[in-house]
């Protein structure tokens, strides 16, 4: 497994039947993680339909106002389920659940996918009958939690409504943790703020939209040199807490 640098800027989206917009920061499959990261655009009046995959997707709004409709599954006759979706606002959908994401005429919606792998070689369980309810999590409503420094706070992750992984949104103050590493797959997306990826003993510069793949094992730190916080929105597979770390020795 190979850790990765990448930032959206510098990749074309491709668009969708519906109207979207799709930038892939990052397919981890390709170096032998199991994730995948989009940043998904949905331009006014657009839609961002389809289905998640055979692990289910976690998304997060980083900007608009946008109606999430699930449901139901291909020839089940109950209603669909809506949901309004906002800024700072966290959603897991589970594998199979049909999705129509759409922007108002009066804006676009900007969000973060990451979708999970499926549970192995056999064939996912077939989705409940009916329509599949998105499970909403508003950053604002979540524990501050602590690890040093730096506080995160957690939208899902087991016991939180998804078994599967953690998504979470940390913030990073001036300074520099020391170097450590994880035992789960971890993607993370620089939200807001500048600093440095120390991985793999290289030096990557960061900023908003660049994404880093850090496979388990890999020894790495996050640099803020300030003034102003750097705020990230991590996902990892399998779940845990983001303070669960083993320091370098």
């Amino acid at each position: 497994m190979t850790a990765t640098v990448a930032r959206a800027a510098e990749i074309d989206p491709f668009p969708t039947d519906s109207g979207a917009l799709i930038t892939t920061v990052l397919d981890t499959r390709g170096v032998g993680g199991r994730l995948v990261r989009c940043l998904v655009e949905v331009p006014p009046g657009a839609t961002h339909a389809g289905v998640a995959g055979p692990g289910g997707e976690l998304w997060f709004v980083t900007a608009g106002d946008g109606e999430l409709t699930c449901g139901p599954e291909p020839g089940q006759p109950p209603a669909a389920v809506s949901r309004r979706l906002g800024p700072d606002h966290g959603s897991w959908l589970p594998a199979g659940t049909s999705y129509d994401l759409r922007a108002p005429e009066s804006g676009s919606v900007h969000l973060d996918v990451v979708a999970l792998p499926g549970p192995g070689p056999e064939p996912a369980p077939a989705p409940p009958p009916g329509p599949a309810a998105p499970l909403i999590s508003d950053l604002r409503s979540c524990d501050v939690e602590r690890t040093g420094d730096r506080t995160f706070r957690v939208l899902f992750g087991p016991g939180r409504g998804c078994p599967a992984a953690t998504q979470f949104v940390g913030d990073i103050p001036p300074g520099r943790a020391p170097v450590h590493s994880h035992t789960y797959d971890e993607v993370v997306l620089v939200l807001a703020g500048a600093g440095i990826a120390h991985v793999a003993g290289a030096e990557h510069g960061i900023g908003p939209g660049t994404c880093v793949y850090l496979p388990p094992g890999q020894q790495h730190c996050l640099e803020n040199p300030g003034p102003a916080m750097l705020r990230v929105l991590g996902v990892f597979q399998p779940g845990g807490s983001p303070a669960a770390k083993k320091e370098a020795p």
